[in-house]
This record gives structure tokens, sequence and C-alpha cells, in this order.
């Protein structure tokens, strides 16, 4: 019995294994939610149930508005609350075995797989994001089909979806090109989220390259996520790391309290990467 994961206006097909739902970069759903924890929930697919459980997280899980202890086994149209975030458990009964048949019936019910071979859609937020006036919007439009890649566990393809637009918009900020804050940490995020599941060091060197050209600190969430996944890829560039925080000590004199708590956690970095 196929299940999948209604979540906004995306349905994540769930195959059978371990589904991971937090805030870090490693979960299958990252959620960008303030009362999600780091590693919130682990949904356990079976190929005929699904069991939800609570790891240990700050503000637990709902299943139908009513907090479970532990684990909980979950029904079909079941409602279950991570943080601010609701989500619905959906069972997909069919007797079609044919695997051409099996994909139109997919169709029909609404349920979204990434395919290996971009939509005309898909193929033309590709293109849009391929010219800098569309840099912003193509990658609002890529995250969807990014989010969907992670969610079945492909990075490999979130990577090929999330690579031309992500580096597209670091030229435009070294050529002077403004970028909206939002859009700046947005793609910091998926930088990150790209090295912990690529296993590739050189996406972080992408986000200390970002605010290399921000002269600013990253924000307190993605020094989070940098100190978990600096410890697991296999090498970064520790020159650009050390030219940042020259940048940074620069600009020390404009810092609050809070920013200049996050320079001595980049330091942190340092010390981290220059261990490896």
């Amino acid at each position: 019995m196929p299940f999948r994961l209604r979540h906004l206006q995306h349905n994540f097909e769930l195959t059978v294994g371990d589904f991971l739902v937090g805030r870090s970069a490693e979960c299958q759903l990252a959620l960008d939610d303030p009362l999600v924890s780091r590693k919130h929930a682990m949904l356990t697919v079976a190929a005929d149930a699904v069991t939800v459980t609570d790891l240990d997280s700050r503000n637990g899980v709902l299943v139908n508005g009513v907090k479970i202890e532990k684990s909980q086994k979950l029904a079909d149209g079941d409602r279950v609350m991570i943080g601010s975030q609701e989500m619905t458990l959906v069972a997909w009964k069919s007797s079609v075995t044919d695997p051409a048949q099996l994909a139109s019936a997919r169709k029909r019910t609404g349920a979204q797989t990434l395919s290996v071979t971009p939509s005309l859609r898909d193929r033309m937020a590709l293109e849009a994001a391929k010219e800098p006036t569309k840099r912003v919007e193509s990658l609002a439009l890529l995250a969807a089909l990014a989010d969907k890649a992670f969610a079945l566990g492909r990075p490999e393809d979130a990577e090929r979806v999330l690579s031309t637009v992500l580096l597209g918009l670091l030229r435009g900020v070294q050529e002077g090109k403004p970028v909206a804050p939002e859009s700046f940490d947005q793609a910091a995020q998926y930088g990150v989220r790209l090295a912990a599941t690529t296993g590739k060091g050189t996406w972080v060197d992408y986000v200390i390259s970002l605010y290399t050209q921000a002269r600013r600190p990253c924000p307190a969430a993605i020094v989070d996520e940098l100190h978990a996944v600096i410890r697991k890829v296999p090498a970064i560039d520790l020159a650009a790391l050390r030219a940042y925080l020259d940048v940074l000590r620069e600009e020390t004199e404009k810092y609050g309290p809070a920013e200049r708590f996050l320079v001595q956690r980049i330091e942190g970095l340092e010390k981290i990467a220059a261990l490896r």
C-alpha cells in the first residue's frame, strides 16, 4: 500500500524506510520553522503502515491535534503537526501492477514525483534561471522541485536543479548586482543543504563566498548548520574561510553583540576545518 505525505501544495512519495523531518539540511523534509527541532520526527515507512516517532523534539509531535508520547502508527488521513507545519498522510490503494498503468494512476490521484526528464514547465524554469534578471524568481520556482528531490532521497537531482541558479546568483553578487537579503539567505540555506546531502565541501565554499561578498556574518541558523556539516565533508577551502574572517574583522566596529558572537562562532569553523 503506497503512501504519500501531503504538505502545503506538495505530495511526497514515501518509500519503504525512514523519512526524517526537521530543520536540518540532512532531513528528507527540511522545514524552515523556528518551532521545529533540527531532527524533529521520523516517519518509519513499511509496506503496509507508517509510524511517526518524536525524536525528543522541543515542541513535540501532534497527531490529529493530540500530542503523542513517543511513537504512533498513522492511519490514512491522519494530520501530523510538526512545529507550526501540518501535513497529512495519504494511503493510496491500487491493484494496478503494470508500471505504465501505475504511473498513469498516480498522475490521476495527484501524487507528485520528481521526473528525471523535466516537464516543459520545469525546462522553462531552468532556462529562466540563466537570465540574470530572473534569478530571484527562478530560485523560488526551482526550490519546490529541489525540495521534492530531497524528500525522495535524490540530492544529485536537487543539485542539478539548483546549481545553475545558485551559481548565477553568486556571479550576480560578485558583479555588484542587488539581491534581496531573503534571497541571499535562501540561496545559502540550499547551499548548506546540498553540502550535507551530497558530501561536497564546494557547497560550503559557496556559502562562504556569498557572505564574503555581503561583508556580513552568516545568520545563526546557517552557522549552526555549517558547524554540523563541516565535520562531514571531505575538505573545504580554508583560505577562503580565513579571507571571509578577515572581512568580518574589518567590519567589527559596525556590529552589535549578536553579530560579534556570530563572528566568534565562525572563527570556531576555522578551527574545525584546520584540524581536518
